[in-house]
């Protein structure tokens, strides 16, 4: 996964929430955004997954500039997979169901074939026997697991996670952050919003300080987390 930012200016009313940012990486599998919050993080995380348009700049993923218009950018989501902080599982449907939909509606499966595509992760992730129940009666960390195994099903190219451990007790947490070190163990390319600093460290390829809409420092863990020497990224760090 290659991604070249260039320019990217982001508003909401008067407010400017990212402003000029720019960022290439190198060949990477993951890349994890830190930094304080309000500074930019999950905006860049939705304009890479094609949820928001930027005012202003472009972006380049994998050597094909993303594009602008709705029409495309639909074409784009079915091409990645993005998980939210709250969960967004249709509370109405089971678990499973919340897996099926996406792969029968939106990506033509058969049911056959739906149910064949989400078996396999639910059985991995230790999952199959929640399969039948609505998220009112998941944890919050089952939840969360349901919610990435329905960005998986559909085979992305990317996953896009925004903060997932956010409204997660530290045991529900430490599920959550397990089956993602597994998700890179199994290959899969994705960018990452988190606040848990210690599994930053372990699970980025390369690592992007975001603050006031910027990129103020990027480079591998070691080099952001151990070795940095931009003073607000050394102070955000001394107080964790």
């Amino acid at each position: 996964m290659r991604l070249d930012v260039h320019s990217l200016t982001q508003r909401f009313g008067n407010t400017t929430v990212l402003d000029g940012l720019h960022l290439t990486t190198g060949d990477v599998q993951s890349l994890v955004l830190v930094g304080p919050s309000g500074g930019g993080k999950s905006t860049l995380l939705r304009i890479l997954a094609g949820l928001d348009v930027p005012v202003a700049g472009r972006i380049t993923f994998d050597g094909t500039l993303l594009p602008n218009d709705e029409t495309a950018l639909r074409a784009y989501r079915k091409t990645v997979g993005t998980v939210f902080q709250a969960y967004n599982l249709f509370p109405h449907l089971s678990a499973l169901d919340n897996l099926l939909l996406p792969l029968i509606h939106v990506h033509g499966l058969s049911p056959a074939q739906a149910l064949a595509r989400a078996q396999e992760p639910l059985e991995r992730f230790q999952l199959s026997a929640h399969a039948h129940k609505r998220p009112a009666e998941l944890s919050g960390g089952q939840k969360q697991r349901i919610a990435i195994v329905r960005a998986m099903v559909v085979q992305p190219r990317c996953l896009f996670l925004d903060e997932p451990t956010s409204a997660l007790d530290p045991e529900m947490t430490a599920e959550v952050l397990e089956m993602i070190s597994e998700l890179k163990l199994l290959g899969t390319h994705f960018v990452l919003v988190t606040h848990e600093m210690s599994f930053a460290k372990r699970v980025a390829d390369e690592v992007a300080f975001i603050d006031d809409g910027r990129v103020l420092a990027h480079g591998s863990a070691a080099e952001i987390f151990d070795r940095c020497d931009v003073p607000r990224v050394k102070a955000f760090f001394a107080f964790l």
